[in-house]
């Protein structure tokens, strides 16, 4: 009962509000990701989401804030929303923001469909009476199979024709010995990432994970693209 409360009250805010971004966090729960990397994967994006850096980013955009909201995806028809749409403008809801994404539970399952992910967060955002002066999918994953559902090709299509951008962060690496698909950077380039300024930022180990996601957020949020459409974090 208390995460629904604070979710509802999160979520209260961004209706009818124009704000700097809308951005949809879309993390991977598919079959290769386990309980104990789903929640990493969470701890990394509350603590980017509420790292002094991004904050200021957000501060220095025209609008001051910007909505987010963090959905797992895996098999087509399994995306969950985690934490709904949340207006963040300073640090008190960037904190609220995280603290309802750590303790919700896995309910997204199965093998992955990236196309029906996209589709996912484009209906998100056409949907959440919320005005952005920018509209962006930050995809994250450790594959760029698509098992079921939609083709990639057909939902990306179909999300740049609304004018919305796809970011993309590969995993290179979770306690392994070598990337889980050697050339996953140039997959998420060639197959998933469009629109204005997209860009792809490589999450190369646990180590650099929360590293890359903030490198991430700063420049969707900041309206910029690395030097090259494939970067790592620094």
């Amino acid at each position: 009962m208390r995460a629904l409360a604070l979710a509802l009250t999160l979520a209260a805010p961004a209706l009818a509000e124009d704000v700097e971004l809308e951005l949809v966090l879309l993390a991977d729960a598919s079959g290769s990701i386990d309980m104990a990397e789903i929640a990493f994967q969470r701890r990394g994006y509350a603590e980017a989401i509420t790292d002094p850096d991004v904050l200021a980013a957000i501060a220095n955009t025209a609008y001051g804030r910007i909505a987010v909201t963090y959905v797992e995806w895996a098999s087509a028809g399994e995306e969950h929303v985690v934490v709904p749409w949340t207006v963040i403008g300073g640090a008190g809801d960037a904190a609220g923001f995280a603290e309802a994404l750590l303790p919700e539970p896995r309910m997204a399952f199965g093998r992955n469909s990236i196309g029906s992910a996209l589709l996912k967060g484009k209906e998100l955002i056409e949907t959440n009476d919320i005005e952005g002066f920018r509209k962006v999918i930050d995809f994250s994953g450790d594959s760029a199979n698509n098992w079921n559902g939609p083709s990639i090709a057909e939902a990306r299509a179909e999300v740049l024709a609304a004018g919305i951008t796809i970011n993309g962060l590969p995993i290179l690496c979770r306690a392994c010995n070598g990337p889980a698909q050697s050339n996953l950077e140039e997959l998420y380039r060639d197959r998933i990432i469009g629109g204005m300024g997209a860009f792809v930022v490589a999450a190369e180990s646990d180590a650099h994970f929360a590293e890359a996601v903030k490198r991430k957020l700063i420049l969707e949020i900041s309206g910029l693209t690395p030097e090259t459409q494939m970067a790592r974090a620094e």
